[in-house]
């Protein structure tokens, strides 16, 4: 059985955590206009610990989703969530993006979701998944751009180390940019009727949830897990390091902090 890809965050139980975060802090705003159909077969490509499963499952319960991953662990513990909330319409299979196990044509629709910036090759992710999709069909792609964030007060030291987790995961074959990149990429995958839309995160101290969720629960602890990856790295140094995650706590620490933040959610139709 294939291994998992490079995953720049790892696998830790403190990881799992962060994506669920992750998850509930955005998910209105991405997953506000994705539904499908009772009957409809979708692939969820890159399930993980089912963080996006669950919504998905919930929004279209008459739609049935088969949701793969390559890591064992990642989905045993989307199995269990999705098991402990009741739903029944989802299937799990662990298989490698780039050998999907599946007939062509397999599957009305696609999800994917924070899974090609971390493969090494995303135009061959996306013909892979070409394959599997039915002609008509839909694929939809969420995937964030680090290079679209920016905060008050911002300074040197938290931009250093904000930049190392962009470093650390473009020097494992990853591409935390890679949200600009979907409408090229579809494109010369093959799609029509390829349409972007960016889905901002604005976080100030009046909406506390969103500072606390967003930038306490998911952006510095994911800055936060590639510590030991930079400073192996020489990225930076061990004193810059802790004071640029100090400025960044102090985001959410004090009131005058603010985050912005955008994704980029893709959807096209195999032509």
């Amino acid at each position: 059985m294939a291994t998992p890809y490079d995953y720049v965050h790892g696998y830790s139980e403190r990881e799992a955590e962060r994506l669920h975060d992750q998850a509930g802090a955005v998910c209105d705003l991405l997953h506000c206009d994705t539904a499908y159909p009772g009957g409809a077969t979708v692939l969820e490509a890159g399930c993980g610990v089912g963080a996006q499963t669950i919504t998905l499952a919930r929004n279209s319960p008459e739609a049935r989703f088969v949701s793969i991953d390559i890591c064992a662990e990642s989905l045993a513990q989307a199995k269990a969530l999705i098991a402990q909330n009741g739903l029944t319409n989802v299937e799990f299979r662990q298989a490698d993006l780039y050998r999907l196990p599946f007939r062509e044509g397999s599957f009305d629709h696609i999800f994917l979701c924070y899974v090609l910036e971390h493969v090494p090759d995303p135009p061959g992710a996306l013909t892979a998944l070409k394959r599997v999709l039915k002609p008509g069909g839909t694929i939809t792609v969420i995937e964030g751009d680090h290079g679209s964030c920016y905060w008050h007060p911002e300074t040197q030291a938290a931009r250093r180390a904000w930049q190392c987790l962009i470093d650390a995961q473009a020097a494992i074959g990853g591409d935390s940019l890679i949200g600009r990149r979907l409408f090229p990429l579809l494109s010369e995958a093959g799609f029509g009727e390829v349409v972007v839309s960016p889905r901002m995160v604005y976080a100030d101290h009046s909406r506390p949830v969103t500072v606390d969720g967003f930038v306490g629960h998911t952006i510095i602890p994911m800055v936060e897990g590639v510590r030991e990856q930079a400073l192996a790295m020489g990225l930076i140094d061990p004193e810059t390091w802790q004071e640029g995650l100090g400025d960044l706590r102090r985001i959410v620490q004090h009131a005058d902090g603010t985050f912005c933040y955008t994704f980029f959610k893709a959807t096209a139709l195999k032509v």
